[in-house]
Order: structure tokens, then C-alpha cells, then sequence
């Protein structure tokens, strides 16, 4: 790995940490820098998921330290979704790219009408304890956002973000919390697959999660300091630039 490539990972991974950790979608651009710099499409999606973990270790503390993560509620919602991405991660190993990346692109599209036409029901500080009646959609909600975390992960975040505004009721800066701590549990079970199959380049995914966790450090803090509209105009931007980079630009 030369040095043009350590910096230009780093750079990326800073770039992709603060994405993620705002919104979701920032995978989409480091997964074609992995494959640039000589990655097989599988290996650089697993080793993509080094950057993922690291990333979320330092977001997940930073809002645990600013009292805005529900770990309570991350565990709970966390165990679906967790069970998902395992079995999203031997999945992926069968399917065809291209056919995903459309799928993908299509699915964001179809949530950002919700996004668009319910703003307040996005920006409104709501009860942050799930109701019990939906209870039982929660947990399907998070074990198919987990399989789909477990084989590509580009757009999960975005997905657990609907899930927990539009579902669970929560507003847009717990909702971030929530989802790098729920993204944090499940991704290293996924990992653990892509190891065994020897899809991981530990050295390029460490050097990756040097920059993811610089990227979600200061994101975390901006999500906190600006607030829910901040937040939902960056996830507006990331939902249709990465639903336009899967349809038209493979």
C-alpha cells in the first residue's frame, strides 16, 4: 500500500465517517475507492466495515457523553438487527451487484417521500420510548435493516433512521445516536463473516478507520450543536445523491 494511497484512505474515510454518521450513504464512496486502489468488490466490503466499526465506537461514546443515546433502547433494537446482518453477510456472497445496487437505489428514493412530505413529523421532539403496539413492527423493521447492513451496508444508516423517526417516534439527533450505536452491535458479527471467508484486508481497514473516526468525532458534535434540521437536510442530500450514483453511475 503506497503512501498515495494511505492518505488518499484517510482523507476518504474522514469524508465517509461524517456522512455516516450525520445520515448514512458515505460507504457508497469508499467502497469505490477500495476497489481503486486494487480491492476485489466482496474484499473492499468487507474491509469497508473495519472503517464502519471504528467509526461508530467514537461516535457512539461522544453522544453517550452529551446524554443523548438511549442504550437501553439501542440494545433492545439491536438483537433484530444483529441476527439480520449475519445472515445479510452470507448472503451477499450470492447475489448480483449490479441487481442490488439498483434495488438499493430504488428503496431510497421511495423513503425520502415520507422525508419530504412529513417534516414535522421528522423535526418534532416526540415521546423517545417506542409504544407497545408497535412493538412487534420494530422488531421486523430492524432484523431486515440488519440483513441489509450485513450485505452492503451503503444506506443503512439511512434505513435505521426511518425506522427510528418514522416508527419509534424518536427526533433526529436521538435518532442519530441510536443508529451509530445499533450500526456498532451488528457490524462486527457481519465482520466476523467476511473474515471467515477471507474478504478482509485488515491493514487497509485499519488505515480506513483512522479517518472514519476522525469523520463521525466531529459529526457527532455538529449533529448535537445543530440540531434535527441540520441533520434532515444533510439526510435529503445523501438519499438522493447515493439513489443517483446506484441507478445511473454503476
Amino acid at each position: 500500500m503506497s503512501w498515495e494511497h494511505v492518505i488518499l484512505v484517510i482523507i476518504i474515510g474522514i469524508i465517509c465517517g461524517f456522512i455516516n454518521t450525520l445520515a448514512g450513504s458515505g460507504s457508497l464512496i469508499s467502497l469505490p475507492v477500495l476497489m481503486f486502489i486494487g480491492l476485489d468488490p466482496h474484499t473492499a466490503n468487507g474491509t469497508n466495515r473495519i472503517g464502519i466499526f471504528f467509526q461508530n465506537i467514537v461516535s457512539s461514546w461522544n453522544f453517550f457523553r452529551k446524554k443523548v443515546l438511549d442504550v437501553r433502547m439501542g440494545l433492545i433494537l439491536g438483537i433484530p438487527a444483529t441476527i439480520g446482518s449475519i445472515a445479510g453477510a452470507f448472503i451477499v456472497l450470492q447475489l448480483h451487484e449490479r441487481a442490488v445496487e439498483i434495488t438499493v437505489g430504488i428503496i431510497l428514493l421511495t423513503m425520502l417521500i415520507p422525508i419530504l412530505l412529513k417534516p414535522a413529523q421528522w423535526l418534532k421532539k416526540m415521546q423517545t420510548e417506542v409504544k407497545q403496539k408497535r412493538w412487534w413492527l420494530s422488531i421486523i423493521l430492524f432484523v431486515f435493516i440488519g440483513i441489509y447492513g450485513g450485505f452492503i451496508q451503503a444506506g443503512v444508516g439511512i434505513f435505521l433512521l426511518s425506522a427510528l423517526v418514522l416508527n419509534s417516534g424518536y427526533d433526529l439527533v436521538k435518532a442519530n445516536a441510536l443508529k451509530v450505536f445499533i450500526n456498532l452491535l451488528f457490524t462486527p458479527f457481519a465482520l466476523i463473516v467476511f473474515i471467515s471467508r477471507g474478504e478482509v484486508d485488515i491493514i487497509i481497514g485499519l488505515v480506513l478507520a483512522i479517518g472514519n473516526a476522525l469523520g463521525a468525532y466531529i459529526a457527532s458534535n455538529w449533529a448535537i450543536s445543530r440540531g434535527s434540521s441540520f441533520v434532515r437536510y444533510i439526510l435529503i442530500f445523501v438519499i438522493i445523491a447515493s439513489a443517483v450514483k446506484l441507478l445511473l453511475f454503476p
